[in-house]
């Protein structure tokens, strides 16, 4: 008996390879300029027209489909329930690992959601902004754990969603410099009734311990309609940190009220090893721990290759 088989029999996602994948993008028009793919590309990802053409057009299509059905179903449900309707965003989650290129994947559909017609509203948040301040988490022995979930305010980031998805508005969310690697006092961000709201963080798919008492216990992702974990081997991991970590030290580093200031004339095979060590023991610990126990929630994975473009996606069953 093929093993292989059985588990494709039991698996819940449809696979696609990348050129099965590029197949449904169908006459879903590009509507990036050429220039606008430098602004999108977080450093030292891929972002070009074939990869936008291959993967986020055939997504882009696919979230219409989803839009379109979960606007039709609230409306429905409000219409039955007798509720007054208010304008309630579509909420799109995406979570990866440091370095995986989650910013880059979160601008790209935030600029070609923007142009579906009639130009839906569309908002961008990163949960940085909902980490503790610096002093905070000094005070707590947390700085080491910067990312991992106990590390946000996640009291704040419920509300902030919550308040959102009732149709509040404005609503405020707090500001984070990856200059100084803390908040900003007194500074924020309105998010003022988006058709749609793209939030993205490392730990967004986190659920947490099951309450024995059988109490609801919200989780990020109970606010999310749909959700994306994008992905890539641990080895590609750590060699893709590396390789930013350098390039900040030759940059942001040499800053002086960057946080990192202290490692900007470190030499190449110094800056190498602080790289590996930071990652050993922080992000690959959040990873193993956190982060990649949270993939098979997602309703679609993104798989990245070395040279960092996509090569499968897998796609939640209905």
């Amino acid at each position: 008996m093929d093993m292989r088989a059985t588990e494709q029999q039991y698996n819940p996602y449809r696979i696609f390879t990348r050129e099965q994948w590029a197949e449904l993008r169908n006459d879903t028009p590009m509507t990036l300029e050429p220039g606008e793919f430098s602004k999108l590309r977080s450093m030292h990802d891929r972002l070009d027209l074939q990869e936008v053409e291959d993967i986020y057009l055939p997504l882009s299509r696919l979230l219409s489909i989803y839009v379109d059905s979960t606007q039709r179903l609230y409306y429905a449900e409000r219409q039955f329930l007798g509720i007054r309707d208010r304008k309630v965003p579509y909420i799109i989650g995406v979570a990866g690992s440091v370095a995986v290129g989650k910013s880059t994947t979160a601008r790209v559909l935030q600029a070609l959601l923007a142009r579906w017609s009639p130009r839906p509203k569309v908002d961008l948040i990163t949960t940085d902004g909902f980490l503790y301040p610096t002093a905070v988490l000094e005070r707590q022995g947390l700085m080491q754990k910067k990312g991992f979930p106990e590390s946000y305010d996640l009291p704040l980031l419920l509300g902030f969603l919550s308040d959102i998805k009732s149709g509040r508005h404005p609503v405020r969310a707090p500001v984070y410099s990856h200059l100084t690697y803390d908040i900003v006092p007194n500074q924020w961000t309105e998010i003022d009734q988006p058709d749609i709201l793209i939030v993205e963080g490392v730990n967004v798919l986190q659920t947490g311990p099951l309450p024995r008492d059988g109490k609801a216990v919200p989780v990020v992702s109970d606010f999310f309609d749909f959700s994306v974990y994008i992905d890539a081997e641990e080895p590609v991991l750590r060699n893709w940190y590396v390789k930013r970590f350098l390039a900040l030290r030759d940059t942001a580093f040499h800053d002086p009220r960057s946080y990192f200031h202290r490692y900007a004339l470190l030499s190449d095979d110094e800056a190498t090893a602080t790289a590996i060590a930071i990652w050993e023991r922080t992000n690959l610990a959040n990873l193993e721990d956190n982060i990649l126990p949270t993939r098979p929630r997602a309703t679609l994975i993104l798989k990245k290759g070395p040279d960092h473009g996509v090569e499968t996606v897998a796609l939640r069953r209905l």
